[in-house]
């Protein structure tokens, strides 16, 4: 596969690590693959000088105010006061050491790119335009960013084997069938091949 995807440029990619939080993990079936996986793309990313971002979902107290009756996901979530930010449930997984260069997004939507964070502004900023998604759930934060950054003209790669959904099949059909079309799926084995080097 790595013969036919576009090499990456590490000054400028960002490595995407979201939703790793103890609550997401607890729901996908195996979670110590995409968890061992991520690390990996994570020592990549430290090897290669590429952009880290952390995504996590929280939500401060304001946040749950905000939410509208309207908005079928997180309503129950809003009530019940789950994720609240600084809660054990919505801290990143303990296995992640956030570096000062790495970047932390912290969201109280689906989506790393989605209006309550300023994601976008922070990699255009450094000239980033590529993007190396991992993250749970697949069906979730992973397909609602790469929609996204597809629409904002950012290059996608998807690690198949650094995602998790908590439907199996979700996670196949997306990946096999609907990320290609706008993504390079590939899996975390192949960046270290896919990755110039100076």
């Amino acid at each position: 596969m790595t013969s036919t995807v576009p090499h990456l440029d590490p000054t400028r990619t960002a490595l995407f690590l979201m939703d790793f939080q103890p609550a997401v993990l607890a729901a996908v079936p195996d979670p110590d693959q995409a968890l061992s996986r991520a690390h990996a793309a994570l020592s990549w990313a430290r090897s290669n000088d590429v952009q880290v971002v952390h995504v996590r979902v929280a939500f401060a107290p304001e946040d749950f105010a905000a939410v509208p009756e309207l908005n079928k996901s997180f309503t129950p979530v809003a009530q019940s006061g789950f994720l609240a930010d600084g809660s054990p449930e919505a801290a990143l997984h303990e296995s992640f050491e956030v570096l000062e260069r790495d970047i932390t997004v912290r969201k109280t939507r689906i989506s790393a790119f989605a209006s309550t964070t300023d994601a976008r502004e922070l990699l255009r900023k450094q000239g980033i335009d590529t993007l190396v998604l991992a993250g749970l759930s697949t069906g979730g934060v992973v397909l609602t960013t790469l929609r996204q950054a597809a629409d904002d003209d950012f290059g996608l790669y998807v690690l198949k084997d650094a995602t998790g959904d908590p439907d199996p099949e979700v996670h196949r059909v997306l990946t096999e069938k609907v990320f290609p079309s706008q993504a390079h799926v590939i899996e975390t084995g192949e960046l270290q091949a896919l990755t110039k080097t100076a």
